[in-house]
């Protein structure tokens, strides 16, 4: 089911200021059929807004949301074709897991024996089928989850909208359940919509990305792409652990300076920018370009994280992984080459990438 968002809009406006807050702003993008989209951003970017509308759970301002070329704006929640899945999984706590998974199909009439056999058959999908016995209270937070999962498919919807739905698990907990969510999801094929701030949960699992800022998308595309090549700053800061490394810079008569050292040729005019520069782009090379000096140094097993000083950096210190790291002492001047396709630069005032 391809859902397409043209010029989506929520306005909240605040009774006590009689101020106004653009929630979403003028959203623009196409889902495609059967895949697994990751909205992402930091709180109050207009994430979980956006999900609600899809939902029907709040209507927009502006703007349509069509499912399968179907105009959905106005069209109760009910009505959707939809399961939702939300943060706190808001499962009945006095009913039994199989009652649980079974409860919207008894909204919708369907036969007990028949929403039963529904109810097994998705319980095995997310492999609950041995606890269909059981109280909320008596599983884990991984296998509530699960339940809250199984619930939303066992109605058989076109569009699966997940709010949140890792983030009351712990670390392991996350990584398994998200892993479980990328395969329900490939085995389903049901176009889904999963709402997160943390973007290694998001370019882990989903197919496409959308980064949201104060309710504006700011790029759209595969995880590794966006990654690779972002529009602007905020982008380029928002995705990667550890995040990018920031300098302040310019560029005078086709190079590119970092303080009084030149990093690069380029062809754009003379201006002051912003040089990001991902940890994994340096190489230690005493006939490098650009130099720094060690503070600390991490050793993770096959890599070395080295912390450096450099007066240009936008924080006090930045980090550099490393695959070889012999000869490297605290407090020496280290030189390092940069690769070409982990450095961006970006208008200073803009902060778009040039």
């Amino acid at each position: 089911m391809e859902i397409k968002i043209e010029g989506l809009t929520k306005v909240f406006t605040n009774n006590k200021t009689k101020t106004e807050v653009r929630a979403v702003d003028n959203m623009n993008i196409v889902i495609p059929s059967g895949k697994l989209i990751g909205l992402l951003g930091p709180s109050g970017c207009g994430k979980s807004t956006t999900l609600f509308m899809l939902s029907g759970l709040q209507t927009p301002t502006s703007g349509t949301i069509s499912f399968g070329g179907i105009d959905v704006t106005n069209i109760e929640p009910q009505k959707r074709g939809i399961g939702l899945v939300f943060q706190n999984y808001a499962l009945y706590p006095h009913m039994t897991v199989e009652k649980n998974i079974m409860f919207p199909l008894e909204n919708m009439k369907i036969p007990k024996a028949e929403a039963r056999e529904r109810a097994a058959e998705v319980a095995k999908l997310v492999q609950i089928d041995n606890l269909l016995d059981r109280k909320p209270s008596e599983l884990s937070g991984g296998q509530q989850q699960r339940v809250a999962i199984a619930r939303a498919l066992v109605k058989l919807p076109d569009v699966l909208l997940l709010d949140e739905p890792l983030s009351n698990l712990d670390a392991r907990l996350r990584l398994q359940t998200r892993e479980e969510i990328k395969r329900i999801q490939r085995e389903t094929k049901i176009t889904t919509v999963f709402v997160t701030h943390d973007q290694e949960e998001a370019m882990s699992i989903s197919d496409e990305i959308v980064v949201m800022k104060d309710g504006i998308v700011q790029q759209m595309g595969e995880p590794q792409n966006v990654y690779d090549d972002p529009v602007n700053l905020f982008v380029a800061k928002f995705l990667g652990t550890p995040p990018i490394n920031v300098f302040s810079g310019k560029i005078e008569g086709g190079k590119v300076y970092i303080g009084e050292e030149v990093i690069m040729n380029t062809d754009v005019s003379d201006r002051e920018i912003y040089v990001a520069i991902r940890p994994e782009g340096f190489i230690v090379d005493s006939y490098g370009e650009f130099s720094a000096n060690v503070k600390q140094i991490e050793v993770m097993g096959r890599d070395c994280s080295i912390i450096l000083e450099n007066p240009a950096c936008e924080k006090p210190s930045f980090r550099a992984i490393l695959e070889e790291f012999e000869g490297i002492s605290i407090d020496s001047k280290i030189s390092f080459s940069l690769k070409p396709n982990k450095v961006f630069l970006f208008d200073k005032e803009t902060e778009v990438r040039l």
